[in-house]
């Protein structure tokens, strides 16, 4: 079993444990990971980047792990295998950005 599988597995018991499949439809766990993704970002409100990590990092974390609990129970709830989602998405993005265009270039690849 991946480390991955371990982990959902783990979020599973704790979410099953406390009866709450209930109200994890793809809907709700979307609402649910942009908000956690929110209260990681306003972190970094009216502060440096480094600033923010340096003040933040614990709460960093906290946050960062909320989103990806939301992550894997929506891909879970919607049956999307998250590690060839991520190969798949990969493989677009290099076909997006060729090395030779992209290489220490922040633009999007429709500017280019």
């Amino acid at each position: 079993m991946s480390e991955l599988e371990q982990l959902r597995e783990k979020i599973l018991q704790f979410r099953d444990e406390r009866n709450w499949q209930q109200f994890h439809n793809p809907k709700d766990l979307a609402l649910s990971l942009s908000l956690e993704a929110s209260e990681l970002l306003e972190l970094f409100q009216w502060k440096s980047s480094e600033e923010a990590v340096e003040k933040n990092v614990d709460k960093m974390k906290d946050e960062l792990a909320d989103v990806l609990i939301y992550a894997i129970l929506f891909a879970n709830e919607t049956g999307i295998d998250i590690s060839s989602a991520i190969v798949d998405k990969i493989n677009k993005n290099n076909l997006k950005y060729p090395i030779e265009k992209s290489y220490s270039n922040k633009a999007k690849y429709t500017s280019f």
